[in-house]
């Protein structure tokens, strides 16, 4: 492009537009966000510890859950052979139990591997990162290398 054009195109938007500078950013007042106005953040400790608690509950959750599963279900049985109606409906609930507790123990597992290998890829991420800057030619920079480019 010659630089009469250029000049020419200048003008041009400058024309269409205000004289006022016009950033491309959110609003200072947070806007675009949900409540506040930095980033999401989050440490590796942080996910550990969540991780952690993820799993403790899941462990918790099933000790303290089996607790009544047999007698519920011996009760089930003699009740049915009893002939009350009663012991079908307790044999119902107890499979009812069973299931929920299946679920709420593989959402707890869920979370905790979840934020676990989120750890992980980030450490991961963090290490590409750090030890992989390349140069234009496609070759691994190396630190002193990089402080020569600041230099």
């Amino acid at each position: 492009m010659a630089w009469e054009e250029w000049e020419q195109r200048k003008a041009d938007a400058a024309g269409r537009q205000s004289t006022q500078m016009q950033l491309n950013q959110v609003p200072a007042d947070g806007g675009g966000g949900s409540g506040g106005g930095s980033d999401l953040v989050v440490h590796d400790d942080e996910l550990g510890k969540l991780g952690n608690m993820a799993y403790d509950l899941r462990e918790k959750f099933r000790v303290d859950a089996d607790h009544a599963r047999p007698s519920t279900f011996t009760a089930s049985i003699d009740l049915f052979n009893d002939g009350l109606d009663v012991g079908s409906a307790l044999t119902e609930l107890h499979d009812a139990w069973n299931t929920q507790q299946q679920t709420l123990k593989e959402a707890c597992a869920h979370i905790s591997n979840h934020l676990e290998f989120s750890r992980a890829q980030h450490a991961k991420d963090d290490v590409r990162i750090q030890t992989g800057m390349r140069n234009a030619a496609g070759d691994l920079l190396t630190v002193s290398r990089i402080n020569e480019y600041f230099k």
